[in-house]
């Protein structure tokens, strides 16, 4: 871990504006600068960059953070990968993250350099192999296309390493995955007569090979090994590449194979991926999520297709939002995307991708095969055999719809699938959508294929119903106080912590920015810094929410103060109610002794007084 204190220095070290002017080009309007948003496709600015609070906040899409967020969002970095890249452009070193660690990096540094050096050999070698080039040319690519992904020939040979490496015997070409080493000590190239496709981190560095066999032959595809660079779960081929298609159209496809991205790219579909020789993981879903507003999943349409569409869905439910929507495209058994976009052209492919069967219509009707709904038996199945998958679905608005849905389906009411899903609404004033998902192991059996039909689902997207915006209620005290404190945290000081609730999420944020204050953790100021400081914490999506709230209905300066006071006598009021309620509960059951009484009396005079000062409202 990056230690809090540094993350917080070096966000007083850079300034925000600076950062973001490297990528967008900003104007003063006021207080703050603007730009059109770069998550969003719009043509008046609504992005806005505050110098004061050192946030960025896009009034059109909901789109906010730090400078460290921002390049995590526009550059799709890690936030481990951001912080370095921020420090480097500011001249601080990252301290050691534990012991070992600046010899890890040497290390790891020194086997991408390996990388890199192969990828160069391998390059070269294309160039000198006709059969290579010929193999590319029929498969329609071109020669700019083959550099831009950096397309490469292993040649035939068992050492032809050799001639790219001064000392082919270095344990580390072994590490690295380049070759391999049989029980009698005899090394060999990994490699051999395959086109290969370097894979790049998110800094453009080389840390993978994917090899395709030219012709016949077995396997296919043929991937590096996991290593210290090299984790294919966590890894997608093309993102590099794509990164800014991904970012002008909002979408990334995700396909199946290397040759599907790069025939994609020659048509001029730029925004695959692929995965590398695995099912989706979550470490996907969280980066392709944080690129796209919308992830697409392209499959064969037959009976394995779905089983590996069945296992996206599953890893997708988590992480879900509502502000993200994901769909399965599902092509005819006998095309891939490479063979489709060559068959019918880009535009043809771009409208079938267009027409992906969104995730809810996928999931129900993955659920409805086998099941007779014209039974009571039937519709009790559907919904007891979508309860493990339901629960699951982070985003609580798609959810709601996902039960309406059910509910239809199963001639059930609403609350009733809540209910036997075990999501049953609480009373108003007490709802909240953090329900921990059941796992009775159901869902990996739904998706095993056990009971697909291998018949391809066709479905469009689902015109948006307008909807009526929502009656907002009254904050409530500790509401008011953590947008105050989001706004201005020094004014946590003057917060009576004993008074401060911990019964809700807000008050639990409250009071924990209240305390990282009292101790010097966080600044005097910048929101920005605020929510890094709690970031990958259970308060950070409150703070977000919050700040975020604060930036489009802020608070006056000259109403902060009398708002505050007025807030807190709330408070006081509250609490003194709940200690009379108490005492006068005690005193019809059994009584009070004569202390508990002159108590009793105290605290009706003191509410009283609360009563009679003037009031300041929360406009």
């Amino acid at each position: 871990m990056i230690p809090h204190a540094f993350v917080q220095d070096l966000l007083a070290r850079v300034d925000i504006v600076e950062v973001i002017e490297r990528y967008l080009p900003l104007k003063k309007g006021g207080v703050n600068y603007f730009a059109c948003c770069p998550f969003h496709g719009e043509k008046s600015p609504s992005f806005s960059v505050s110098p004061s609070k050192q946030f960025y906040h896009c009034f059109g899409c909901g789109a906010h953070g730090s400078a460290i967020g921002f390049l995590m969002e526009y550059s799709g970095l890690g936030f481990v990968e951001a912080v370095k890249d921020l420090a480097e452009q500011v001249g601080m070193q990252v301290p050691e993250e534990a012991p070992g660690a600046a010899q890890e990096r040497v290390r790891e540094q020194s086997l991408t350099e390996l990388m890199t050096q192969a990828a160069r050999f391998y390059k070269e070698q294309l160039k000198r192999s006709p059969v290579a080039i010929e193999y590319l040319k029929g498969r329609g690519l071109t020669g700019e296309i083959a550099a831009r992904y950096g397309l490469g020939y292993a040649p035939e040979g068992w050492q032809s390493l050799q001639a790219a490496f001064a000392d082919y015997a270095d344990p580390k070409l072994l590490e690295c995955g380049l070759v391999i080493e049989n029980d009698q000590g005899r090394r060999y190239d990994r490699f051999r007569e395959r086109i290969t496709f370097p894979i790049l981190d998110q800094r453009g560095h080389v840390i993978g090979f994917g090899g395709r066999v030219l012709g016949k032959g077995e396997p296919k595809y043929l991937n590096s090994p996991e290593t210290p660079l090299f984790e294919k779960g966590r890894e997608l081929y093309g993102l590099v590449q794509a990164r800014g298609t991904i970012r002008d159209s909002g979408t990334v496809l995700v396909v199946e194979g290397y040759m599907d991205v790069v025939a994609l790219a020659q048509f001029g579909v730029a925004n695959a991926v692929a995965t590398l020789g695995t099912a989706a993981t979550p470490h996907h879903m969280q980066k392709l999520l944080r690129v796209a507003d919308r992830v697409v999943f392209s499959f064969d349409g037959d009976a394995a297709g779905r089983r590996a569409a069945g296992r996206a869905l599953e890893v997708c439910l988590e992480h879900l939002a509502d502000n993200k929507t994901v769909a399965f495209l599902f092509l005819p058994d006998d095309h891939d995307p490479d063979s489709y976009v060559r068959a019918f052209g880009a535009d043809a492919f771009r409208q079938v991708v267009d027409h992906a069967t969104p995730l809810a219509d996928f999931l129900l009707a993955q659920l409805r095969q086998d099941i007779d709904l014209a039974t009571a038996e039937g519709r009790a199945r559907l919904v007891h055999e979508a309860k493990p998958l339901v629960t699951r679905i982070g985003a609580p608005l798609l959810r709601l719809q996902v039960i309406k849905m059910l509910a239809d389906a199963a001639g059930f009411s609403q609350i009733e699938v809540e209910q036997a899903c075990g999501l049953a609404a609480p009373r108003r004033s007490e709802r909240r959508f953090d329900d921990t998902p059941p796992d009775d192991g159901f869902a990996a059996r739904r998706f095993s294929g056990q009971a697909s039909s291998g018949k391809p689902f066709r479905g469009e997207r689902r015109p948006a119903v307008p909807r009526q915006p929502p009656r907002q209620r009254p904050a409530t005290p500790v509401e008011t106080l953590l947008k105050i404190v989001v706004q201005h945290p020094t004014w946590s000081a003057r917060l009576p912590v004993d008074l401060l609730p911990a019964d809700s999420a807000e008050g639990l944020a409250l009071i924990a920015v209240t305390d990282a204050m009292s101790v010097g953790d966080l600044p005097t100021q910048g929101v920005g810094a605020l929510l890094e400081h709690f970031r990958d914490t259970p308060h950070a999506p409150i703070l977000a929410r919050v700040a975020v709230a604060n930036e489009e209905t802020p608070f006056e300066d000259g109403t902060i103060e009398p708002l505050l006071n007025d807030t807190l006598n709330k408070l006081q009021a509250d609490a003194l109610s709940r200690e009379i309620e108490r005492l006068t509960a005690q005193d019809r059951a059994g009584g009070l002794d004569p202390q508990q009484r002159r108590r009793l009396a105290e605290l009706l005079m003191d509410k009283q007084r609360l009563r009679v000062r003037p009031k300041v409202t929360d406009s």
